[in-house]
């Protein structure tokens, strides 16, 4: 979502002239929270997860879908129960935020959940009462769904009818396929972000997504953009045999899932996130579920590059089109893409790629004591110009806030965040957020992922283990991760044996992947999950030898044992990614050609099963198996219990081994 101010947004040129104060402040800002909170200790684990919704209309007279623009009068609804419950002093189970569409809410816990291991068995309980909630909402033929929506951007694909004005010089998008309309208004956040792209790339954004090519395909697959009504922009940039978008909402106006937890200091933070880093492809592929863009079949199953490309605001200098003259850097990627370095000063042997960043804003994190490696990281963010800046909050106490800073780090999309605690919630600590995986169609797939990627965290702070590879390895996996099946028939680099921090393998820096370190090797989604030959265990046996370790009541561990199962299924192929199941439904339906363009009835047909699948009403082996867990919405105060009582004999047991530990040295 973003950082949600407050107050009357400037226009690119009128932002312009606060560029270099804002980067300025920002550094200052973000100097000052650091050394105020950089010896927070102590913290526990508490997570949560981030879901966003696309509302839907069934038109089952015509056999036609489209996205319903009711978000923000849903959304009116839900923050005023979340007031009400407030004002009484009632917990919310749930918060909703708007999110960029106008046809998309975001939904998340109310409150994180903790540490313990029963929490894993509240989750999917959590996500089926959040939707049910936003599903009381609704209104006759209408529902929510948990997916990108296959048909952006085709003739009439909202609900009441919008059309698209690239002729308006006011309009904020200018796209020839999605309306302004289809941006969320009730923040004025979202069209500033789509104008001020535009102003500063100087031209609309060029997505390009490569045709799935079926039997009936023609060669080349040509659209024709010559009435278009956009001074022949779009004829100029697209390309045969490719999906041509425009505009920010095919990108922003996909729905995805996000986990954030916190960490017990910022060191810890530091090192989850370059360990992280490497699982990011993995779960790209394993959760792939977007193989069709403006109803055009592609030859990708996932969004992030569409994404990407959403919101590159580069310049044509910036993108090395022509020579530098305006413009500070050349640069490599979008300010959405994969992260270009660690953080973790031992991680530090793998940054094996060129990292751009202002010499300026380094040496004054330098000069405000901030370590290299993090200073490389903040000051490679701040290549990146303010998109957002608010009229009323350009001068600030520096002291006592960090809007500046997160101006511009929120608004660096990365496949990993590194989060600092917010300058005015106390109770908020060092942060991580894992940001690659694509949203799932049910509520226990998306509690699967979120419940996996948490419990590897456990496991690489129990184990102590270490997963980082050169970084251009992570650049290079992010790329292969969204290839059609992917997950089937791509291979990633990854360690092929465990390390730990405490031993990390001897450092092989290397200018491209062609040529592997002794500890790297390519590996299927497959073997990384479930193991590789006697050399590589895998992740899910890796939490599994974690868990035999802890004390899990039985229904919380018959659930994480039927959400590790289910994982280790998609990743060996018995069960399809919903990418698969979309394209075998489209395949086998009578309407469509094979020609990769996919008929609204067939889309009709296919988002029909999809929403049954989710409510439960239609049974799917193929794509989720016959697995049920035992989530329940509350943790019982027995287990509660003993399991506090299990950690804190486990945390004395670490004090009185420390404390025998260092006897003979006092002595």
């Amino acid at each position: 979502m973003g950082l949600l101010t407050q107050g009357h947004p400037l226009s690119w040129e009128e932002t312009v002239p606060y560029v270099d104060y804002i980067k300025k402040h920002g550094i200052i800002q973000f100097i000052e929270l650091y050394h105020r909170l950089k010896n927070r200790e102590g913290d526990q684990l508490r997570w949560g997860d981030e879901i966003e919704y696309t509302v839907v209309k069934f038109d089952h007279e015509n056999k036609k879908v489209r996205v319903s623009l009711r978000a923000e009068e849903i959304l009116s609804r839900l923050n005023a129960q979340e007031e009400v419950n407030a004002l009484v002093g009632t917990e919310n189970r749930f918060l909703w935020r708007p999110e960029f569409a106008s046809y998309m809410v975001e939904g998340t816990p109310g409150v994180p959940y903790g540490g313990l291991l029963a929490c894993f068995n509240v989750v999917e309980s959590n996500m089926v009462r959040r939707r049910s909630e936003i599903r009381g909402l609704l209104k006759k033929d209408e529902s929510v769904m948990s997916i990108s929506f296959p048909a952006l951007g085709t003739a009439d694909f909202t609900f009441p009818k919008t059309e698209p004005h690239p002729e308006d010089i006011n309009g904020a998008g200018r796209s020839i396929f999605f309306p302004d309309e289809g941006i969320y208004a009730g923040h004025p956040r979202f069209k500033n972000l789509v104008r001020n792209i535009r102003g500063r790339r100087g031209e609309k954004v060029c997505i390009l997504v490569p045709i799935f090519r079926d039997t009936n395909t023609p060669d080349p697959f040509v659209e024709d953009f010559s009435q278009c009504k956009d001074d022949g922009q779009s004829s100029r940039v697209a390309k045969p045999n490719y999906i041509y978008m425009d505009h920010m909402g095919f990108g922003m106006g996909c729905c995805c899932l996000q986990v954030t937890f916190q960490a017990v200091n910022v060191n810890e933070a530091r090192w989850l996130y370059d360990q992280l880093t490497p699982i990011t492809p993995v779960l790209l592929a394993l959760s792939a579920a977007t193989p069709v863009f403006r109803s055009r079949l592609a030859d990708v199953d996932s969004r992030w590059d569409v994404i990407s490309a959403s919101v590159d605001d580069r310049t044509a200098e910036e993108r090395g089109l022509v020579p530098l003259k305006n413009n500070k850097f050349v640069l490599n990627k979008s300010r959405y893409d994969t992260t270009d370095c660690y953080i973790y000063p031992c991680s530090a042997r793998y940054n094996d790629i060129p990292l751009e960043y202002d010499e300026g804003i380094y040496q004054q994190l330098l000069d405000g004591n901030i370590d290299t490696y993090l200073a490389k990281h903040i000051a490679h963010m701040f290549t990146r110009d303010p998109l957002q800046v608010f009229r009323e909050r350009i001068e600030q106490d520096d002291t006592k806030s960090t809007e500046h800073f997160e101006t511009i780090q929120s608004s660096n999309w990365m496949n990993m965040r590194f989060k600092p605690p917010p300058p005015d919630a106390t109770e908020i600590g060092w942060r991580v957020e894992f940001r690659p995986t694509e949203v799932q169609l049910t509520d226990f797939e998306n509690a699967a992922y979120c419940c996996f990627v948490v419990l590897l965290t456990r496991v690489i702070i129990s184990f102590r283990l270490t997963f980082v590879l050169p970084i251009s390895a992570v650049t290079e996996n992010m790329k292969r991760a969204q290839r059609r099946n992917a997950v089937l028939e791509q291979k990633l680099w990854f360690r092929k044996g465990l390390s730990t921090c405490d031993t990390p393998p001897e450092a092989h820096m290397i200018s491209s992947c062609a040529r592997p370190p002794e500890d790297m090797v390519e590996m299927t989604v497959n073997e990384i999950i479930n193991g590789y030959k006697d050399e590589f265990p895998g992740l899910v046996p890796l939490i599994r030898q974690y868990l035999d370790s802890a004390d899990v009541d039985v229904d919380t561990r018959c659930t994480i044992s039927q959400y590790l199962n289910f994982i280790q299924r998609r990743a060996s192929g018995e069960i399809m990614t919903l990418a698969s199941w979309m394209r075998e439904f489209i395949a086998n339906h009578s309407d469509y050609k094979h020609d990769s363009i996919v008929p609204d009835s067939t889309i009709y047909d296919m988002l029909k099963m999809m929403d049954g699948i989710a409510q439960g009403d239609v049974h799917c082996p193929g794509l989720l198996g016959t697995f049920r867990s035992r989530t329940d919405s509350h943790i019982p105060m027995a287990v509660r219990r003993a399991e506090e009582s299990f950690i804190m004999s486990k945390i004395q047991r670490k004090l009185m081994s420390n404390l025998q530990s260092i006897t003979p040295q006092l002595s």
